[in-house]
């Protein structure tokens, strides 16, 4: 079996290109070390090897079963579920005083990293119930994180995000599920939720749900949407759980991959009613949600990174063994064949997915690690850092989730006909990831939110971060030997990707907002691309230092890096300029385009 996550490369992304192990300097996380770091992360790695990485396979070809209205799993889930608490990674991140230990947010991430890689499916139910209760965090009372959020932190409920409905999924304002005010200062909710993960199930003592509904009498559109704490079975005075809250499975979604994860149709209010508390003011339950969203969108992305990751070794290992073949210089039929590795097409497709891999994953890291600075960096940053992860944040989601899906197809052309088997487990996660570009926003939703919203955001001010913080990477990498592509190929996709920008937002009024967002998906690709390629550039410039004097296996694992980082700018980045030309040219194939013609 392949191994699912480089240990060697996460120590790289977290201590020679992040700074992380400097972080307990500040107050937070004082009593932290490099040590304890090291600690954890092989506490994650042995937890998701020994209860995660085992019955990733058998989740998928088992997928839950509703037997005498209780959705069943196979059994291992609950094993994993315990190993995960018992190792207290449900409130790592939260203060001591919740029981956590104040774990900066990127080290969260590398953990989680961990599960998502060695098992998607089942990572899903602590990954949700971790949002929900960050959420709370920022959002609740007092006496509502003492009733709801606390359990969670201990790992003995588990929760959700109910937001789609059958009708309404991407399309939030037009959700219907109502809830109507009780004396008591409660809600009784109505309603059905579609796609809701880890809805149902019986791995955890009670389900904490995060629903959107509308308050009777409240005005239409996303202005009448509030939060609302759903419980699955409702709360005695002494913190036991009581009786049911009528939240109903109504059926059970058959996926194509990600089957460990529960995926249902819950009605609120059948058979009985459905008893919530509203969390903070009536009609900010949008913006409230989207806290959760956003952490999810990075999850999301780290999510198919890890998939990505795992496939990527699979075929890497299998390249190794496998001998077939000769290289062309060969001529000699008796000659033994070649392990596929060193055939240049496979290399070729190798260098490919890490690139993708190695690449997404320091994006992903990056972006967690500016959710530290926001909490704990100089304050005086801390406008620009949130201008900066705003913008960052749909193309963390995103650009993993197509370009993993590319990465796994690679590997699976790799091992060939092999990789086309259930033998293997690559084409497991194709059909896994297959999901990261279209839950918590499709990628038109991102492309939209990017040119729409992100990069004008504080006046500009948000691109304007963006670019500073490229061009001081840019600068830190002059000296250094073996950097000139990707910094070329850097600067070059920058200037690019400016110009186009400056363009189509300079013609933003006059073309309108249907055509200026008809082709924000090229405005998606292109930003994308260019902030991969200086993640490239910052480890390279990591690589670099790190080559010299190094040892021969981290001199391997160095030139590995750099040869990755060279491969994107010359095969990768070219692709900007294409994307540049088409949006400044604000072309109207697609919106001239009449439902009729197809």
């Amino acid at each position: 079996m392949a191994p699912f996550l480089s240990k060697r490369d996460l120590q790289f992304q977290l201590f020679e290109v992040l700074d992380t192990a400097s972080l307990p300097k500040r107050p937070r996380f004082a009593e932290h070390s490099r040590e304890v770091y090291d600690d954890i992360l092989n506490l994650a790695y042995n937890v998701a090897e020994k209860y995660f990485a085992g019955h990733t396979r058998e989740a998928d070809l088992n997928e839950p079963q509703v037997i005498d209205g209780k959705v069943k799993l196979v059994p291992q889930v609950a094993g994993a579920m315990k190993a995960f608490r018992d190792a207290g990674f449900f409130s790592a991140h939260h203060d001591e005083e919740w029981g956590g230990l104040q774990l900066p947010w990127v080290m969260m991430q590398a953990v989680q990293a961990h599960f998502q890689a060695a098992n998607i499916g089942s990572s899903g139910y602590p990954f949700l119930t971790i949002g929900n209760a960050n959420l709370q965090r920022v959002f609740a009372s007092p006496q509502q994180q003492e009733k709801y959020m606390r359990p969670l932190l201990e790992g003995r409920w588990f929760g959700t995000m109910a937001l789609s409905e059958p009708q309404a999924g991407s399309g939030l304002a037009d959700i219907t599920t109502t809830a109507t005010p009780r004396p008591d200062g409660t809600y009784s909710i109505s309603g059905s939720k579609m796609w809701i993960s880890a809805g149902e199930h019986e791995l955890s003592e009670n389900i904490v749900h995060l629903v959107l509904a509308r308050i009777k009498g409240g005005p239409a559109g996303v202005k009448g949407i509030s939060l609302f704490l759903v419980p699955r079975y409702r709360i005695n005075p002494d913190g036991s759980v009581g009786e049911s809250n009528h939240v109903v499975l109504a059926g059970l979604n058959h996926k194509m991959g990600y089957r460990g994860t529960t995926n249902t149709l819950l009605n609120f209010g059948e058979g009985g009613e459905t008893i919530g508390e509203i969390v903070g003011e009536a009609g900010r339950g949008l913006a409230q949600m989207f806290h959760m969203m956003n952490e999810a969108r990075i999850g999301v992305g780290m999510g198919a990174v890890m998939l990505g990751y795992a496939g990527y070794l699979a075929s890497l290992e299998y390249a190794r063994e496998r001998r077939q073949g000769r290289l062309p210089s060969n001529k000699d039929p008796l000659s033994p064949p070649v392990p596929i590795i060193e055939h240049a097409d496979v290399k070729r497709l190798l260098l490919r997915q890490k690139s993708i891999v190695e690449g997404g994953l320091a994006l992903g890291l990056y972006a967690s690690s500016l959710v530290d600075e926001l909490q704990t960096g100089p304050e005086a940053a801390r406008a620009d850092t949130a201008l900066l992860l705003d913008l960052l944040t749909p193309i963390v989601k995103s650009w993993p989730s197509k370009y993993s899906q590319e990465a796994l197809s690679d590997a699976i052309q790799v091992m060939g006909g092999a990789g086309y088997t259930r033998d293997y487990p690559v084409e497991m996660y194709y059909r896994d990831n297959r999901l990261n570009p279209i839950h918590e926003g499709t990628e038109g939703i991102q492309g939209n939110d990017l040119l729409g919203r992100k990069v004008t955001a504080g006046q500009g001010r948000a691109l304007a971060v963006l670019l500073e913080r490229i061009q001081a990477d840019l600068k830190a990498s002059e000296g250094l030997s073996g950097l000139d592509e990707i910094r070329g190929g850097v600067q070059d996709a920058v200037e690019q990707s400016t110009a186009a920008l400056r363009t189509i937002l300079g013609q933003a009024e006059q073309l309108g907002p249907d055509l200026f967002l008809a082709n924000a998906n090229s405005a998606l690709e292109m930003v994308g691309h260019t902030v991969m390629g200086w993640t490239w550039l910052r480890q390279a410039t990591a690589a670099a230092r790190g080559l010299a004097g190094a040892r021969r296996e981290d001199a391997d694992f160095y030139r590995g890096k750099l040869q990755a980082a060279k491969f994107f700018a010359v095969y990768e980045l070219p692709k900007v300029q294409t994307w540049a030309e088409l949006l400044a040219s604000a072309d109207k194939t697609t919106t001239e385009m009449q439902g009729d013609w197809f």
